[in-house]
């Protein structure tokens, strides 16, 4: 059995990356290792350079051959799913949501000097392990059923690293070792975006996905509800300055409650394994209707900063004259898109009619940040009320 797990993990991996056109120049990475230091997939990619210079990521990827069957063996439950990227925004809602719907949760998590406990004390198990370090994923997996990824890279870190390379690895182990399903978290138009190295990896990684033969399920997203409290609201609420910018892009944010919700739906629905489900807000806001929105819940002016689209674009190519900014420069590219004149959004009626879900049970942006500001004005009330008693006893 460890022999033919070993080399099911050992096949090859061949990519094609190519551009949009021909290329002005052609930059080769060297391999990657992305297995086991003993036998490791080659992974080489070429990076080619766009009309707005940025880094282009094309790719045709194959994956492993199917595995083979490890039988006979215990069963696998379909209850126990591993969820990697646990402790993130979305991630710690579908831990959430996966506990209380009874599943047998694990959660991959890397080693970090503060544990992830309140994993545990929800009754998840905590397992150590790192995409960037391929060679503690299969470990990872024994005993599961489905993995439902959410990870990604953090902002200090190479995108490819993870995004990439780590999910390369993780799609390959969940073949090699009979996974049943794989669920995997993508961005809303990525195909349309081969300028912005996340959402060319994304879309790259989702045909990987596709082509791995797995039972999968991708769900593409538009942006996060809870993203905007800080983003907006603490500011505002602390009388500091508020970000934005003049351009009038919309996206149509959603509660990560709602998406692990729907998610679960999706999971369990077997017409919709292999699919590609795109799952987006209520209604799509600009930068500015959300300031006003806050500003009006609560009670005060907001300290605007406009940033104009073209300072973003300077920036981006100052970082990109030097090495060891070019993780910024990508980084900024994905903000570009972000500050363009597009659109985050797509009709939800047939995918709420697939899914049996009724659309008024979706929390809108207005009475997620309603209840956001009451609960945060009524708690601020109450710490003033106490500091009053305070001074009067002392």
């Amino acid at each position: 059995m460890a022999s033919t797990l070993q080399a099911q993990l050992s096949a090859p991996l061949k990519l094609h990356l190519h551009s949009h056109a021909s290329p002005s120049w052609l930059r080769t990475l060297a391999p990657d290792p992305i297995a086991s230091t003993s036998s490791r997939p080659h992974l080489s990619a070429f990076f080619t350079k766009g009309r707005s210079n940025a880094a282009i990521v094309r790719c045709k990827a194959q994956a492993a051959p199917a595995a083979v069957n490890l039988a006979p063996g215990t069963p696998v439950r379909p209850t126990s799913i591993l969820v990697v990227g646990a402790t993130g925004t979305l991630g710690r809602q579908i831990v959430r949501r996966a506990l209380d719907e009874g599943y047998d949760v694990r959660c991959l998590v890397r080693p970090r000097p503060a544990p992830a406990d309140f994993l545990r004390d929800w009754g998840a198990t905590v397992v150590n392990a790192d995409l960037s370090k391929p060679e503690t994923i299969p470990a990872t997996l024994v005993g599961i059923h489905t993995v439902i990824d959410c990870a990604t890279g953090r902002p200090e870190e190479p995108i490819k690293t993870v995004d990439w390379e780590g999910k390369v690895a993780l799609i390959q182990c969940a073949k090699a070792m009979g996974i049943q399903k794989f669920v995997f978290f993508s961005i809303h138009n990525c195909e349309k975006h081969p300028e912005v190295p996340l959402m060319e990896i994304k879309y790259c990684t989702e045909k990987f996905l596709h082509d791995s033969g797995l039972n999968h399920i991708i769900i593409r997203l538009c942006g996060f509800m809870q993203g905007l409290i800080g983003q907006y609201a603490v500011p505002i609420l602390e009388e500091k300055s508020v970000w934005g910018t003049d351009a009038p892009t919309r996206i149509a944010y959603m509660d990560t409650q709602d998406i692990a919700r729907l998610t679960f739906i999706a999971l369990r629905n077997e017409k919709i394994n292999g699919k590609l489900l795109t799952f987006a807000g209520p209604r799509a806001w600009t930068t500015q209707e959300v300031i006003t929105l806050c500003e009006r819940l609560a009670g005060q002016d907001a300290n605007i900063t406009t940033v104009p689209v073209s300072v973003l674009r300077f920036t981006r190519q100052l970082t990109r004259l030097f090495e060891w900014t070019n993780d910024v420069a990508d980084r900024l590219a994905f903000s570009e898109v972000l500050t363009s004149d597009t659109v985050f959004s797509v009709p939800m009626s047939e995918t709420y009619n697939l899914l049996g879900v009724d659309a008024k049970d979706i929390s809108t942006l207005e009475k997620y940040l309603q209840d956001y500001f009451t609960n945060i004005l009524k708690k601020l009330k109450d710490i003033k009320a106490q500091s009053k008693q305070t001074d009067i006893f002392l």
